[in-house]
């Protein structure tokens, strides 16, 4: 793969082509003339990787991302719900949000009431998901 870079050598810049050899040396051509360039004991760089698009497993605790108070809860210990069910309604910023269900699961922890004042980031309702096929 070639890339076009901006280089300064000796203080000068210079618009050049670079490409990446097999064997680890680099090609590039600088205003018509082709250079090799070799860095001894130079470890190649790992090219990052895009990721595959593998399911992530989802965590089943719901906080807030600001503080708030809480206008309405929809569920109760014990209560089965849906990945994306309105499990509360968070008043913050003078705007209602209606939080959701992360993920399928039973709800485990119910840690706020109604007209309570939270603080972000504290978990409101803990909900242990529901198992997968593909987990062993």
């Amino acid at each position: 793969m070639t890339e076009k870079r901006t280089v300064k050598v000796n203080g000068e810049e210079f618009e050049v082509e670079i490409n990446l050899n097999d064997d680890g040396s680099y090609e590039t051509t600088v205003d018509g003339q082709t250079f090799t360039i070799e860095v001894p004991n130079a470890q190649a760089t790992p090219r990052a990787r895009r990721k595959t698009g593998g399911k992530k497993k989802k965590s089943g605790t719901v906080s807030a991302n600001i503080p708030g108070k809480v206008v309405t809860v929809e569920v109760a210990e014990g209560d089965v719900v849906k990945e994306g069910q309105v499990i509360l309604i968070l008043e913050a910023m003078k705007m209602q949000n209606e939080i959701q269900a992360p993920v399928d699961g039973t709800v485990i922890t119910v840690a706020c009431e109604e007209g309570q004042a939270i603080e972000a980031n504290v978990p409101l309702v803990v909900i242990e998901p529901k198992p997968t096929d593909d987990e062993d």
